[in-house]
């Protein structure tokens, strides 16, 4: 049977599901494979997302090979997605509450991506009008632009939607709990994926999210649902570091300093305003960066 081209949709083990483009007439649309050994010899790793040749189809038994693996446009080591194309961050409002040096860490994570970052303040339903828009309005500061959803009542569901079928592969994180599953399950009621707790002792959401999986949300748009962290390591550059905040990158260009070697940490010469929120948490968190870097020379 002749070779065909499709998605990596989730791995299993050591199987990889690829969704075919289009499947030949009699093979499933979606395919049990294996890599060719040539792959692991060239210590090719093929990731959910990947564009992928199969060959050696059997109809039959719903299995193929994967044989080879197209160029990808982008690639995240965590979550590990090929060719994502936007990443959507997902927040409590409440149960977990907000925190928002953790918000501030998957956020620069995200932006770390170089990819588009949309922000979404889940569990709106539980929290007060007037609560639920003083923290948009404070993250609007932050630069973002949040939709505030609820699973229970499909707030915000209709724009959550159509801004994810603007993108072709979204990846969708954030902390455990925060109730990523239930927002899918909203959009695409099909999945029927498992929603966890949260801990009321932690405030913490027990993991209900394994493994990186691909779903159809609309014609050529899928989402990846993602195993949720809570802690999220910083960026280890720290001169790109300030990059990574919207509220600081604008005031950047074009650039205001003497110096262009300048760190914004009151600097003579230095042009940027410190009368924003997380300037405190930028200056930390490069101190931060600094010391890791310096034992890294040392060591």
């Amino acid at each position: 049977m002749s070779d065909a081209t499709g998605i990596v949709v989730a791995l299993q083990a050591n199987y990889l599901e690829v969704e075919l483009d289009s499947a030949p007439e009699g093979v499933p649309p979606r395919l049990l494979c294996t890599r060719r050994t040539r792959l692991s010899h060239r210590g090719e790793v093929v990731h959910v997302g990947d564009r992928v040749v199969v060959e050696a189809i059997d109809s039959v038994q719903g299995r193929a090979v994967v044989a080879r693996v197209d160029a990808r446009s982008s690639l995240l080591s965590r979550p590990p997605v090929a060719n994502a194309s936007t990443v959507v961050v997902a927040l409590a409002v409440e149960q977990p509450g907000f925190d928002p040096d953790q918000a501030s860490r998957f956020l620069l994570t995200a932006e770390r991506t170089g990819l588009a970052v949309e922000l979404l303040l889940t569990k709106a339903d539980l929290v007060s009008r007037d609560h639920l828009e003083a923290l948009q309005v404070r993250l609007q500061g932050w630069g973002y632009a949040p939709i505030a959803v609820s699973s229970r009542t499909d707030e915000g569901l209709d724009r959550v939607r159509q801004r994810l079928s603007a993108s072709p592969l979204t990846v969708v994180c954030g902390p455990s709990g925060v109730g990523k599953s239930s927002l899918l399950n909203r959009l695409m009621p099909h999945l029927a994926l498992r929603v966890g707790a949260v801990s009321g002792r932690l405030q913490r959401g027990r993991h209900t999210t394994r493994h990186v999986e691909l779903f159809p949300l609309a014609e050529g748009c899928r989402v990846a649902d993602t195993p949720g962290f809570n802690r999220p390591d910083l960026p280890d550059e720290p001169r790109e570091f300030a990059l990574l905040f919207p509220e600081l990158r604008h005031q950047l260009d074009p650039w205001p300093c003497r110096f262009r070697d300048c760190l914004h940490r009151a600097e003579p010469g230095c042009g940027i305003r410190r009368d924003w929120e997380r300037y405190d948490l930028y200056t930390t968190g490069l101190e931060e960066l600094s010391k890791l870097s310096r034992s890294s020379r040392a060591g």
